[in-house]
């Protein structure tokens, strides 16, 4: 079935494809998971980026799906950002769920006008939704330099009408990809290159495996300190996490998945258990999410501090190409086991 003898199908009307209970994937085939999922469960799904067809993408994301499902549903763009994106938003607007890739995040600045300015606010203005999700593969540890290695996800959660997610598990990959697509909302989806081909776990199929937009994950239980974070660097915490237990501490890491809406719930629950938060990304430091979350822990959580708000992040420079250089610039474990020592010494 093509897109267009399925455009008035309704989502009740649609079924799932049967599916096993779960299997083990790599993060990057897990985002294709998600996509294969929800393009045959649902014909108004389709895919639009460059190379995303025959090539399978710069990373093979979507390798094998245009066999699969064919052209009018995996479509090959030229390299306008600006234009593919528009075109998605109208598509959107004739009943369709567009997935347009952008090869990489950094290169979503050429295609901002067609996001902040078009898409986000249609739903405010006439009502209109527009169920189009963009996903954006970003961050760095893959000596890419400054063009390809981007974290800019704090300028979409700025933007009021966007939703943004940012998994760190091939469970929560999939999971959220799928939420994205069935969400009437435009939705950014940062998916973290480094995390392709170098993580693999279990990562439940059919409709138990959906991660809703807008829920935290408890990824390790504690009550000495908290450390909020997302991405690549719920690993690097998780890893700061268990040299620090052997040293008799039970640190908390809150993986927030969800970057727009914020789980306030789940994080301020945690402030108040440990009394000490450490907050963690890969974007730069100022005017990051970061910056929000100490903001909440502040306003409506500052009673149940033993300490102040510490932050670790990238500095505000362009990412490094050098491998030292870059090294340097990205938060990792050691940085994060460096500020959580300093605080649990409150």
């Amino acid at each position: 079935m093509t897109w267009d003898q399925g455009l008035h199908k309704t989502i009740t009307t649609l079924e799932a494809p049967h599916v096993s209970a779960a299997q083990e994937l790599t993060y990057l085939e897990a985002i294709r998971a998600g996509l294969h999922y929800e393009m045959s469960r649902d014909p108004r799904v389709l895919v639009m980026g460059e190379d995303i067809g025959v090539y399978g993408g710069a990373f093979k994301v979507t390798q094998d799906l245009l066999d699969e499902f064919g052209e009018n549903r995996v479509i090959d763009t030229p390299m306008t950002e600006l234009c593919m994106i528009g075109a998605a938003v109208g598509m959107s607007f004739q009943g369709l769920r567009p997935v347009v890739e952008m090869q990489f995040a950094d290169f979503i600045s050429t295609g901002f006008d067609s996001i902040v300015n078009f898409a986000a606010t249609n739903h405010y203005r006439w009502g209109q939704p527009v169920p189009i999700v963009i996903r954006a593969p970003g961050g760095g540890g893959l000596r890419a330099g400054p063009f390809h290695s981007q974290s800019n996800e704090a300028w979409f959660i700025h933007t009021p009408g966007l939703k943004v997610v940012a998994p760190a598990t091939p469970a929560d990959a999939r999971g959220l990809l799928i939420s994205a697509i069935r969400d009437p909302n435009p939705v950014l989806y940062y998916e973290t290159k480094y995390l392709y081909r170098s993580l693999r776990g279990p990562t439940p199929d059919g409709e138990a495996g959906i991660v809703h937009i807008g829920k935290a994950a408890l990824a390790r239980e504690g009550d000495d300190l908290s450390i909020i974070t997302y991405a690549a660097m719920v690993h690097e915490a998780l890893a700061a996490a268990a040299t620090l237990a052997e040293e008799g501490y039970r640190v908390e890491v809150l993986d927030l998945r969800s970057l727009k809406p914020l789980d306030a719930e789940a994080i301020l629950a945690s402030a108040r258990k440990t009394s000490k938060v450490l907050i963690v990304h890969e974007a730069n430091r100022t005017c990051g999410i970061g910056g929000e979350i100490a903001a909440l822990i502040a306003e409506q959580a500052f009673e149940h501090l033993d300490g102040p708000i510490l932050r670790v992040a990238a500095p505000d420079t362009p990412v490094p190409y050098s491998p030292p250089l870059e090294d340097a610039y990205r938060p990792n474990a050691d940085k994060i086991l460096a500020a959580a020592r300093e605080l649990l010494a409150y």
